[in-house]
């Protein structure tokens, strides 16, 4: 059985560079997935990488 791995909003935000608050918004506009634990959200890490590799794709098939 594969085992998820969840990361705290602070890691996300250390894995991405981004600020905390950036997480928050991702989150809560629903563009990553996120379970609440008390006060706190956990986001599963495979989530974070295949956001960013979403990310990326997009921004390499854009025409400038």
């Amino acid at each position: 059985m594969n085992e998820v791995k969840f990361l705290t909003v602070a890691e996300v935000a250390s894995v991405m560079r981004v600020s905390k608050m950036t997480v928050y918004r991702l989150v809560h506009g629903g563009h990553l997935p996120a379970i609440r634990v008390g006060r706190s959200f956990r986001v599963p890490e495979q989530a974070v990488h295949e956001y960013l590799l979403e990310s990326f794709d997009g921004a390499q098939t854009r025409s400038w």
